[in-house]
Formats: structure tokens, sequence, C-alpha cells
């Protein structure tokens, strides 16, 4: 008796390698995620991303996944991204964040008709999802689906009236469809609720600018680099409207200080020489096309020639 008892509690007493290999599985699984979750809270994604993928060798986890998605966003690794968060999908099919995180990655991919798909699955999930409805306008946009962007744009507003970011997309959108009035509408409701959104004041003043409004339209330019010297629309929008108006050394002098803050503003170099070109400094002009070339190659292929065609390339150009 004494030696079946002694048998018994020796059998329990002494793990199987199975029992071993799993709980060395699991120690070496949770040391390369959280070892991976440090690595990305310091900057080092690279090491992340390492971290993540050996700890999925070893054990397939949702959270895991997410992280490892997240960490090759930040790479813009967007190819790989979408192949962790589809294999997310894979195992837990009914969670919405994923699939909104995937449309999010197809948007910056240029992918619209999935961006689409991958909003209407989110919202399937979960209808009053208002960022679903925003990405997936954003992706009718994409598609050039305007009245798509304002029905979806319009039913994120109902779920929430005060959606001021709904609002001014849909302002943008009006814009681009030539109803003014609506737009001016959305863009008031963005300042009622925003009063320093710096998004509103530019659009409308390119609502001002189509209705000839040039006084009031320089007023909201201004008023934006008041609010933020650093946005570069406004100096660009404002400058471009100085020299439509043929006020080309107050255009300089406004080009003059945007580049004074950002001396990589290749667009106000641009703009700086057509208005230095209008105003007969073809040797100003010159040296700044040299500049936005410089910081920008592509600009080149709106160059006709090696710069001995400028009246073509200024005359009543603008890039924006």
């Amino acid at each position: 008796m004494a030696n079946f008892l002694k048998t018994i509690f020796a059998s329990n007493s002494v793990p199987s390698k199975e029992d071993e290999k799993t709980k060395t599985e699991k120690k070496d699984f949770e040391l390369f995620k959280y070892d991976g979750m440090r690595a990305e809270r310091t900057g080092n994604i690279d090491y992340a991303i390492k971290c993540y993928t050996k700890a999925l060798t070893i054990k397939e986890d949702f959270e895991t996944l997410d992280y490892l998605a997240k960490a090759y966003i930040q790479q813009n690794k967007l190819k790989e991204a979408t192949d962790a968060l589809e294999q997310m999908i894979k195992m837990e099919p009914t969670v919405a964040s994923t699939y909104f995180s995937l449309a999010n990655v197809c948007y910056l991919l240029e992918d619209y008709s999935n961006v689409i798909a991958y909003c209407i699955k989110t919202i399937d999930i979960e209808e009053a999802n208002m960022p679903a409805y925003l990405l997936l306008a954003k992706g009718n946009i994409g598609n050039k689906d305007y009245i798509n962007a304002i029905a979806n744009l319009t039913k994120s507003i109902s779920i929430k009236e005060d959606y001021a970011e709904a609002y001014l997309l849909r302002a943008e959108v009006l814009k681009d469809m030539n109803e003014y009035p609506s737009a001016l509408e959305d863009v008031e409701k963005v300042l009622m609720l925003s009063p320093e959104e710096e998004g509103a004041y530019l659009l409308r003043g390119k609502l001002e600018e189509q209705n000839e409004l040039t006084k009031e339209a320089k007023a909201d330019y201004n008023h934006v680099i008041e609010l933020n010297p650093f946005n570069e629309k406004a100096f660009l929008y404002l400058g471009q409207l100085l020299i439509s108006e043929k006020q080309y050394t107050q255009a300089i002098e406004n080009f003059d200080e945007a580049i004074e803050l950002n001396p990589k503003f290749s667009q106000a170099y641009h703009e700086r020489g057509r208005a230095k070109f209008l105003n007969n400094d073809n040797d100003g002009s010159l040296e700044d096309m040299k500049k936005s070339l410089e910081l920008d190659p592509k600009a080149e292929e709106k160059i006709n020639g090696e710069y001995d065609n400028f009246s073509d390339i200024y005359a009543g150009t603008k890039i924006f």
C-alpha cells in the first residue's frame, strides 16, 4: 500500500514534458510580446515588430496581431499591416474596430473601393459608428461618388448633430459640386461649433473668392495666419489671391514671410517666383523657380522647357 501511494504522489509532483513545453512557450510568448510593447513605447518600432513577429510564431494572438498591425502602419508598411489585420478578422470576424482599421489602411493605399467595403462592414456591426460614416464618405469622394458622400455625411450628422468634422467635409464636397450657399451654411455651422477651426476659415475664403468677395476672403486667410502662423495653406491662398488682383509686391511680401517661417516651403518659392516674374523681376523669378525644384523635384513636370517658358508657366496658373 505504501509503495502504491508513493507512486501516485510521485506521478503528481513531476511535470510531464508536455507541461514543461507549454510553460516554456507561454513564458517565451509573453517575453517577446511585452518586450515589443516596451520597445514601441520608446520608439524602437523595428525591434517591436521583430518581437511581435517572434511572439506570433509561438502563439496566434489577436492582441499581439493588433500591436503588430499598428507598428507596421507607423513604419508605413501598409501591405504587412493589411495582412495582420486580415488575420485578425479570420480569428474574430465580429470586431468592428478591425474592419475600421483595415478601411483606414486602404484609404492610405488609395484603394477606395475597399475603404467603402470595410466601412460598410464596420457599420453593419456598429450602426452608430460616426467615424466609419466619415471615412465611408471619404471613400465615396475618392471614387468621385459625391452624392453618396453627401448622404453618408448627412447620416453621420444625424447621429451626432455637433459633428464639426462631418459638416466641414460636407461643405468641401458641396463646394466641389458648385453648391455654394449650402456649402457656406455648413461652414458657418462648423465655425459656430469650433470658432478656431482653421480649415473652415480657409474654405469660407475660397467660397468668398468664388463670389468675388475678395476683401472678406483676405480677412479669413489673415485670420488663419493670426491663429496659426505656420498654416501654409493660408499663406498660399492669400498670396495667390493677391497675385490675381495684380498686387505683386504684397504677394511677394506674403511669401517672404511664409518662407522665413519655413525655408523648405517649395510652393511658396514657386508662387513667389510667379509674382516676381509678373512684377518684371526675371532674375529673382528664376532663382525662386530653381529653389522650388530643388525642394520638390516632381514640380519639374509642371514646367515646360528649362526655365525658358515662364509666360506659360505663370500666366494665370495656381498650384495648390
